[in-house]
């Protein structure tokens, strides 16, 4: 009778009887393959002599098996091993991870946006002993990194895909860190303060993926961003967020299809509505309404009564400024209560004589959404909008994964609770950065969730994963502000600088700092040159078609 270990699942009623094999012993029996071993011979020669146990490596058997289901193997002593007693049920085997060298230490980042692939460039970067070089896996469920400040730019036709969207094929080709393509389904962690596990040895935990792959790893790093968060009834089935590639390439594809459809004269314009007057909705109202321009009408609303209220007094003057000088209609102190399509609800009677907008068009109403609009404020008068186009920008979630065990501590946005060196507090060997993390400045107030905050935890975040395999003090996170950069369109942009007080950028000035600044963030050098050379080309031609323009007008008048 032969049994493969990593191909049965064992029963759990089997174990109840061993005193010494209890739940406490499950981050110890994961971290000590010598034991694990031990044990195995122990029990094999003396109580199944007669079945042959085969496994093909203790650290195959170990990864190939759920940590919540490893309750030990004992207690089969004493039961017979007749043909009615089942001692494993058969399942089919699961798929592990394979790392190149498991002598090397393990680092797992879940993530690849800007904090993770940044924390995994840092690591790269750094100097290590030889023996000490730790491997790098980064798993996402994209198989690009998105640099998500200039989406906007997509909209306007001023970048191409491939330039603020590499794949990390790319971008990793030429670095040892691994890639890998999938969702993350659970995580195992075995580094819980609570566990008693030891800070500077054994493994971390098991990530389990939505394909059925599991990653057991030694480090962990937790960089899955934020997702839109859109609880209000009707705004997932009727409204598009705008927080990743796919979502910007939707809306470049509604905004051509009504900009075919709404073609020529006599057209009644195109409305958009922007949910949202943060940094993102301003943004992104100047992008559509500059695209649009006599053929649109853009509308903002949100429940706060200024726009971008955390950004520099210059910043929102600048893009209110810009805002008004095209048109775009503000709805402040407003919330959404409802987004519903046209012809949906009894409400449609009241929207009639309450609306703001004009009739809609016979035939057209299926493309017809409503807005219903209640004041933050009482007093205030409720409003229905119409739009051809609903884009949401306010409201996040943090994205994490099931746990498995203990669950990671949350504060009250949702977001992982971490420590001053960015460790997530009840936990050794786990580390969080970027949206999802939770961490408060000196002065007690939470870092935003900003492309900028995440760039510095990476770099920090990597430092202190080297200190910690090195036994190297790690350093505390402290954030520097180095500005606010805001696009309003082509050609257009607002920079506010914080290592001079009082220096703000508007214009084109603004505007080619904004790009010099983000160009210089690009993750990798050969893809620098690859999207400068492609923004200087751009540059030109644009500079040559502007001077014929000017030409063809002089010689005309």
């Amino acid at each position: 009778m032969a049994l493969t270990m990593s191909s049965a699942r064992i029963n759990r009623k089997h174990f109840t009887d061993v005193p010494f094999m209890s739940s406490m012993h499950y981050p110890l029996l994961l971290n000590s393959r010598r034991i694990c071993r031990n044990f195995l011979q122990q029990y094999t020669s003396r109580k199944f002599m007669s079945i042959k146990i085969r496994v093909k490596s203790v650290n195959q058997m170990i990864s190939d098996t759920n940590p919540r289901r490893f309750h030990g193997f004992a207690t089969m002593a004493g039961r017979g091993v007749g043909d009615d007693t089942q001692l494993f049920e058969e399942e089919s085997p699961m798929k592990s991870f394979t790392w190149p060298d498991l002598r090397r230490e393990r680092i797992c980042i879940l993530g690849g946006g800007f904090g993770g692939l940044y924390t995994a460039l840092r690591l790269e970067s750094l100097l290590w002993p030889s023996d000490k070089r730790p491997q790098i896996l980064i798993v996402d469920q994209s198989d690009r990194f998105v640099f998500k400040p200039m989406l906007y730019e997509i909209l306007s036709g001023e970048v191409d895909a491939y330039e603020i969207a590499p794949y990390f094929s790319e971008l990793l080709a030429n670095t040892g860190v691994l890639f890998c393509k999938d969702k993350v389904k659970a995580i195992c962690p075995c580094d819980s303060v609570r566990s008693n596990a030891s800070p500077t040895s054994g493994i971390g935990g098991i990530v389990h993926l939505e394909s059925g792959m599991q990653v057991e790893y030694d480090w962990l790093v937790l960089a899955l961003g934020a997702g839109a968060k859109m609880n209000v009834p009707g705004a997932s089935e009727f409204a598009i967020p705008f927080s990743s590639l796919e979502d910007t390439l939707k809306v470049d594809k509604h905004l051509r299809t009504l900009e075919r459809k709404k073609f020529g004269k006599g057209q009644p314009p195109i409305r958009v509505i922007v949910v949202g007057s943060g940094y993102c909705g301003v943004e992104l109202a100047a992008t559509v309404a500059e695209r649009l321009a006599d053929r649109g009408k853009v509308q903002v609303v949100n429940v706060a009564s200024t726009i971008c209220p955390s950004a520099p007094a210059s910043n929102r003057e600048a893009a209110l400024k810009v805002l008004q000088a095209r048109d775009v209609q503000f709805f402040l102190g407003y919330f959404v209560k409802s987004v519903r399509k046209s012809g949906s609800s009894k409400n449609d009677e009241q929207y009639e004589e309450t609306s703001v907008m004009h009739k809609v068009p016979a035939g057209e109403e299926e493309d017809t959404f409503l807005l219903d609009l209640q004041p933050a404020e009482r007093g205030g008068q409720s409003q229905i909008l119409e739009a051809d186009l609903v884009l949401w920008t306010v409201g996040s979630k943090p994205q994490i994964p099931s746990i498995e065990g203990q669950a990671f501590p949350l504060n009250g946005m949702g977001q992982v609770e971490i420590e001053e060196t960015l460790k997530v507090k009840g936990y050794h060997r786990t580390f969080a950065v970027g949206d999802l993390a939770g961490l408060r400045d000196p002065s007690g107030r939470l870092l935003p969730s900003t492309a900028q905050v995440a760039f510095q935890q990476a770099d920090f975040a990597g430092w202190n994963l080297w200190a910690a395999i090195n036994n190297r003090p790690l350093l505390p996170f402290r954030f520097q502000n180095l500005g606010e950069l805001m696009t309003l369109g082509k050609n257009d942009a607002v920079c506010t600088l914080n290592f001079q007080e009082g220096l703000v950028l508007e214009d084109r000035v603004g505007y080619a700092a904004r790009k010099l600044a983000y160009l210089y963030r690009m993750p990798t050098d050969a893809h620098r040159i690859k999207v400068g050379l492609s923004w200087l080309a751009k540059s030109a031609v644009d500079s040559i078609a502007s001077l014929q323009s000017t030409i063809a007008q002089a010689l005309e008048s």
